[in-house]
């Protein structure tokens, strides 16, 4: 599995691994959960499950690279947050007000706090009263956090 990721994706793979399967394998599904998610993806409780139960109910680094490498061809962040907002944007114009995304963010889902919310509009360049063009707004959002270490 090691040749469908970069050297440096596999390093921050085992370290996360590293740090929470302190015994060399992960033996829990609230390990697998942790880590994956810790690492940026979003696995369901069922997906978790099937991850888990494929391996035996236990995951050596090797058996974690292969569930990373299965779950990154079925999860589609980027087309899920479009999808999203097209729902929200019935004339098809590819923008909605920036109030009516305020709103998403504090009130839907994993909702965020006034200064999140902030400080993605600061970010991304939104005017709290402008338009926000979401392909532009998922492609910020979605963007590898930079290491500046």
């Amino acid at each position: 599995m090691a040749r469908h990721f970069k050297e440096q994706d596999i390093d921050e793979f085992r370290e996360c691994f590293s740090l929470y399967a302190r015994h060399g394998t992960i033996r829990t599904l609230d390990q697998l959960t942790v880590i994956m998610r810790s690492l940026g993806l979003s696995p369901t409780i069922a997906e978790l499950k099937t991850y888990f139960k494929d391996k035996g109910g236990k995951l050596s680094f090797p058996d974690f690279l292969e569930v990373m490498h299965k779950h990154s061809q079925v999860e589609h962040i980027p087309e899920e947050i479009l999808a999203a907002f097209q729902g929200h944007d019935p004339r098809r114009t590819g923008a909605i007000p920036a109030r009516e995304l305020r709103h998403i963010l504090l009130h839907w889902g994993e909702r965020l706090s006034h200064k999140e919310v902030e400080q993605i509009f600061r970010e991304a360049n939104i005017s709290p009263n402008g338009m926000v063009r979401y392909q532009d707004f998922c492609r910020i959002v979605c963007a590898p956090v930079p290491d500046y270490y």
